[in-house]
């Protein structure tokens, strides 16, 4: 029975999104990918949204993780409060508030009736910025049923994709994210990572208009001059700190590049973020930038200005201690791990830690991509602490290139690894915390930070 009605309601929220397109006829952008999805919208947000005067746009992204076949149709019918859609998000599991989410459900039917019978064409956003996520063969098919894109946007797929569970194999997830760029017009775009051979041989499926990023030469935006930008410490008191600390206290606190098209560059910095997925991120939204006519003066000075990088992704944070915290707690994929340890490697720090937890829906790849991370870590880490069953193989691979054992702490849930952490950080130390999201490693990231995030 409760199979049925989320059947139901399924099939209501598609129909009410459909139409809603229909009558308004907003410019979808689709965003697909194993990692980088959120970082790319919010990018793409933060360019389109700040245009201003005659380029001014009506601009609307899905909240959240609204990618699925529930989650893009809300995003399609309205804009929610953040708790309404903790309701019917993972954070309620199953069975709780069953009231309220009627209720909401009630609400959205409602006004997707409403705004499509009564509101005005002028009202309504001129441009949709959606995640189109892919769980489960056919999850592509179905989202592409409900809204169309004017610009399908691949961002990255690993060698071991994320939520490879139900699928036989990589190409099998290559093809169903291939179907976003399949089904463009030819007045579409499609833009792909020219740096990922699986996405840059889908150009051959396509019949959109192809517009390029990443680092490699033959990009058409090219992303160079990658680095971290520094903060400056000159007071007296710094000075007088030892070498190491000093390094510190002139840490890295987000990421500079340059991106360049055409012959022209434009410098870009992002404050409080790390990682070479940020620039990519930002590549992006040139991309979009540049189809939609504007410059890259402006782009940059959007990025810079505008550009808030999603909760859990690489975010820096001041923690306890006169620590720091790279939060990336929010979701892990093989891609993503390694891309968060290679960073940390490029850090300074007095000590560089690794809370790293479980990948999950990895299927049958689950233990080799585990150890892959662990043989990564044990390299650059000075301490590692695991948490769950399948991050052991983590602990057990560092430990086989060289990492001291005693210098391992592994822990089946994150509420017994939560007490080890506050008591093992001191000064000076780095501590990169990540994991799937159902690991739940934000409630770490809670105990040890001191303030919300860098202003």
């Amino acid at each position: 029975m409760k199979h049925l009605l989320l059947k139901i309601l399924q099939l209501i929220l598609k129909q009410l999104a459909k139409l809603t397109i229909w009558r308004f006829q907003p410019r979808v952008i689709a965003i697909t990918g194993s990692v980088g999805k959120t970082s790319a919208k919010e990018a793409i947000y933060a360019v389109l949204s700040a245009s201003g005067g005659k380029n001014h746009r009506r601009v609307r992204k899905s909240e959240g993780n609204l990618n699925n076949e529930l989650g893009v149709p809300l995003a399609i019918i309205g804009e929610w409060k953040e708790e309404e859609l903790k309701l019917v998000s993972r954070d309620t599991p199953s069975g709780k508030k069953k009231i309220r989410k009627l209720l909401f459900w009630l609400k959205v039917i409602f006004y997707g009736l409403a705004q499509s019978l009564f509101l005005k064409k002028s009202v309504y956003p001129e441009i949709l910025i959606l995640e189109y996520a892919a769980d489960r063969p056919g999850d592509i098919k179905e989202l592409l049923e409900i809204a169309k894109p004017y610009i399908g946007i691949i961002t990255a797929i690993g060698e071991i994709p994320v939520h490879i569970e139900f699928f036989s194999g990589p190409e099998a997830i290559v093809r169903e994210k291939a179907r976003v760029v399949e089904n463009l017009s030819a007045n579409g775009f499609a833009v792909l990572n020219f740096d990922n051979e699986a996405i840059i041989n889908m150009k051959e499926r396509t019949r959109a208009k192809i517009i390029t990023f990443g680092f490699n030469e033959g990009a058409d935006v090219k992303i160079s001059g990658f680095d971290y930008a520094q903060t400056n410490a000159n007071s007296q008191r710094e000075s007088a700190l030892s070498p190491r600390e000093s390094a510190w206290r002139e840490a890295p606190m987000g990421v500079s590049f340059k991106i360049e098209y055409a012959g022209s560059f434009v410098p870009v910095v992002l404050k409080n973020v790390f990682g070479k997925a940020q620039a990519y991120a930002a590549a992006v939204a040139a991309c979009v930038g540049l189809i939609f006519d504007l410059n890259l003066v402006e782009i940059s000075e959007a990025l810079s200005i505008n550009y808030r990088p999603a909760k859990g992704r690489m975010n820096l944070l001041k923690g306890i201690k006169d620590t720091y915290i790279i939060n990336d707690a929010y979701n892990a994929s093989p891609i993503s791990m390694e891309e968060a340890l290679t960073t940390l490697g490029d850090l300074s720090a007095e000590r560089k830690i690794a809370v790293l937890g479980d990948m999950l829906e990895l299927g049958k790849y689950s233990v080799e991509a585990h150890e892959s991370i662990g043989r990564l870590a044990g390299k650059i880490v000075d301490v590692l602490i695991t948490v769950g069953p399948r991050a052991k193989f983590i602990a057990e691979s560092a430990e086989a290139v060289g990492l001291d054992k005693n210098k391992i702490l592994s822990f089946d849930t994150t509420t017994e690894a939560c007490r080890a952490v506050q008591d093992l950080i001191k000064k000076g130390d780095l501590i990169l915390i990540k994991a799937s999201r159902a690991i739940g490693l934000e409630e770490i990231v809670e105990e040890i930070k001191e303030i919300a995030a860098f202003v």
